[in-house]
């Protein structure tokens, strides 16, 4: 049976004596309606485990899950249990079509603009490429030479590397390889695999003027509510402002600047850590 931590009834409001019949507000009942939500939100549970779980009476946990499953927000399985319904699918279908990437984004790439002074990109995969959507530029008088619409290798440029952080090493090569065959990489396939292998570790990448002469970026990826890569952003500036104590330091403000973006998208970063504690290392 799996453990869940249990919600301290002092949080909805249940009283074990004898008012617990008593109406609860409308407020009340709503936030309790989400208690049980997030409470089958980890798989099937039985009425006796969801009241356990929320500290609620089975009465009171009864009502409001027959609530929920009559709107289809929960289904119940006989021998199982109840868990998330329908309704909750067509509704993370409509949130995500309204989530606008480059939208959501654009807020946090001016904030880290600003507090870097450097050039800022988004950009997602688009088939073997990068694909460019948003640029700030920086204060300091540097040309980077990049456009929205523009397409970058993956294997090169930091932000594409950041793209590629979850995919296979053999995919990796395969990439490499691709790219290899349009223009002269600037270290072997050995160099770069260990640099993407510490990446992977760290959560970023970087571009060591491998795209483009002279200039060096910092990149981290973005995920989505399911944990998957769906963009990334980078920060761009010249080799005489990113030396290496500078590219570490600024890789905190660049993963902290992605996360964000990614909790706005609905990515929960500690299931995505659980996820990546049971991963195989590479």
């Amino acid at each position: 049976m799996r453990q869940r931590t249990s919600i301290d009834s002092s949080k909805t409001g249940e009283k074990k004596s004898a008012d617990t019949s008593r109406a609860p507000s409308g407020s009340q009942t709503l936030l309790r309606g989400l208690d049980v939500l997030e409470g089958v939100a980890e798989g099937p549970i039985s009425l006796g485990e969801l009241a356990a779980h929320l500290g609620l009476t089975r009465s009171t946990t009864h009502r409001l899950a027959n609530a929920l499953t009559e709107r289809r927000y929960l289904t119940f399985v006989p021998g199982r249990g109840y868990q998330l319904g329908p309704k909750l699918l067509e509704l993370g279908f409509q949130a995500q079509q309204q989530a606008d990437l480059v939208q959501i984004a654009h807020p946090w790439l001016e904030v880290l603009a600003q507090q870097s002074e450097d050039t800022v990109h988004l950009g997602v995969r688009d088939g073997d490429s990068a694909l460019y959507l948003d640029k700030i530029p920086g204060r300091r008088r540097i040309v980077i030479s990049s456009r929205v619409g523009d397409r970058h290798p993956l294997t090169s440029t930091g932000l594409g590397k950041a793209l590629l952080l979850d995919e296979e090493p053999s995919r990796w090569q395969e990439l490499f390889e691709l790219e290899k065959r349009k223009v002269k990489p600037s270290v072997d396939y050995k160099t770069w695999l260990k640099r993407m292998t510490g990446y992977v570790d760290a959560g970023r990448t970087f571009d060591l003027e491998e795209n483009e002469d002279q200039i060096r970026c910092v990149a981290a990826p973005i995920r989505d509510a399911s944990g998957r890569i769906l963009g990334a952003i980078s920060v761009s500036s010249a080799a005489q402002y990113m030396d290496d104590d500078r590219m570490a330091a600024l890789s905190q403000e660049v993963v902290g600047t992605a996360n964000s973006i990614s909790r706005e998208l609905g990515w929960n970063p500690e299931k995505q850590a659980q996820a990546a504690r049971g991963r195989p290392k590479r």
